[in-house]
């Protein structure tokens, strides 16, 4: 029986798994994430080989952040889930994610604290030109 709530086993990219399945540790869910924690967690994520969890962790700092910095935390989130859809073998839906990101980051050009620089990297993303 599936408990009411319960959340579908996931593998490591993601991917649902059956609901009797083991699956891999999932992202903590929080109301709050800190933009400094959001980018430690995901880079931290990304060094593990773990994209979609880093997708996750950005996307809940997308939901929580101030409303003028919504479009820049939605992009980070597309292109972390750009790099789960390169990882799963998907380069059609990964291109598509990064270059959506890609494009609203070049909107950024000259406002991005240099904190992201290194995030930036992670996600095959360039910096945008001041």
């Amino acid at each position: 029986m599936i408990t009411p709530g319960a959340e579908r086993p996931r593998d490591r990219l993601g991917r649902p798994l059956p609901w009797d399945a083991t699956g891999y540790p999932t992202v903590p869910i929080r109301a709050d994430i800190s933009a400094e924690d959001a980018i430690a967690e995901a880079r931290a994520y990304l060094d593990e080989g773990l994209p979609f969890h880093a997708h996750e962790v950005l996307e809940m700092r997308w939901r929580c952040c101030p409303p003028d910095e919504r479009d820049l935390w939605r992009a980070l989130a597309q292109a972390a889930a750009a790099v789960t859809h390169e990882a799963r073998g998907n380069p059609v839906g990964a291109q598509r994610l990064h270059e959506r990101a890609s494009a609203t980051l070049s909107t950024y050009a000259g406002r991005l604290p240099a904190s992201l620089d290194p995030l930036l990297i992670d996600l095959s993303l360039t910096p945008p030109a001041s």
